[in-house]
C-alpha cells in the first residue's frame, strides 16, 4: 500500500496537563516510528507545533484524508473538517458536529463514517454497560497499547502516561475511544483501499469540493440574520 504520513497539529493551554501529555505522547510515538527502519518506509508521524492560521493553510492543502474522530454527540469537530473538504480531502470520521452535515451533503458514497452514533452512546450510558477493559482484553492490539502506556516502552523520554491510561481504563473512557477503536481500524483500511483506486478517490474528492460551498460564510450569515438576529 501507499506509504502514509500522519500529520498532527495543535496547542494546549498552560494549565491543560492532559492535553500537554497527549501532545507529548504523539511526539514520543513519532520519535519511535520515524527512527525505526522497518517501519518508517511505510509510516511517518509529524507534529506541527502551535497550530495557527499560517500552519492551517499548509496542512489543509496537504491532506488527502481528513480524520475527524470526535465522539458522536459531543459537537467537538469544529470547522476544520469543512476546510479540509474545500481542499478536496475525504473525511474519515464519526457522526459528530459538521460531519453530519458533510455526510448529508456528499452522500454515504463520498465519506467514510465509523463508530457509535449518538443514540447508541446514550443507550450504553443509560444501561451502564460499557467496559473498556473487557474490550481491550479481547483485542490483542488494544492489549498491547494498554500495556505500552505504563510499561517501559516510552522509557527513553522519561515520561509516564498513567493519566491517559487512567482516563481510558480506570475512569471509564467517557469519550468511548476504546469502543470505537475496532471500527476505526476497519474503516481506515477502507479509506486506504479507496485511495489506492485513484479514479474513485478523485471522484469522491471532486464531489466534496463541489458540495463544500454550502459552508460558505455568506450562507451562514444569511441564516443567522433570517433565523436569529431578525427575531
Amino acid at each position: 500500500k501507499t506509504p502514509i504520513c500522519f500529520i498532527f497539529s495543535g496547542k494546549a493551554a498552560g494549565s491543560y496537563t492532559y492535553a500537554k501529555k497527549t501532545i507529548k505522547l504523539i511526539n514520543d510515538l513519532a520519535e519511535i516510528i520515524n527512527n525505526d527502519n522497518e517501519v518508517n518506509q511505510y509510516i511517518k508521524v509529524v507534529y506541527i507545533e502551535n497550530f495557527c492560521v499560517s500552519n492551517a493553510e499548509l496542512i489543509y492543502a496537504a491532506a488527502d484524508i481528513s480524520e475527524q474522530i470526535s465522539t458522536a454527540g459531543k459537537e467537538a469537530s469544529g470547522t476544520g473538517n469543512m476546510k479540509f473538504m474545500y481542499n478536496g480531502a475525504i473525511t474519515l470520521g464519526t457522526l459528530d458536529g459538521a460531519n453530519v452535515e458533510i455526510n448529508n451533503l456528499v452522500g454515504e458514497d463520498n465519506i467514510v463514517i465509523f463508530g457509535l452514533k449518538e443514540d447508541e452512546i446514550e443507550k450504553i450510558k443509560k444501561e451502564n454497560s460499557y467496559n473498556p477493559n473487557e474490550i481491550a482484553k479481547n483485542d490483542e492490539r488494544l492489549s498491547i497499547i494498554k500495556e505500552q502506556l505504563i510499561n517501559d516502552f516510552f522509557a527513553k523520554s522519561k515520561v509516564d502516561y498513567w493519566n491517559i491510561y487512567d482516563s481510558l481504563f480506570v475512569y471509564g473512557d467517557e469519550y468511548f475511544v476504546i469502543a470505537d477503536f475496532d471500527d476505526y481500524m476497519k474503516k481506515f483500511d477502507t479509506i486506504l483501499d479507496i485511495y489506492e483506486d485513484k479514479k474513485r478517490f478523485y471522484k469522491m474528492s471532486l464531489v466534496n469540493i463541489a458540495k463544500a460551498g454550502y459552508f460558505s460564510s455568506d450562507r451562514t450569515i444569511k441564516e443567522y440574520y433570517n433565523d436569529i438576529w431578525s427575531k
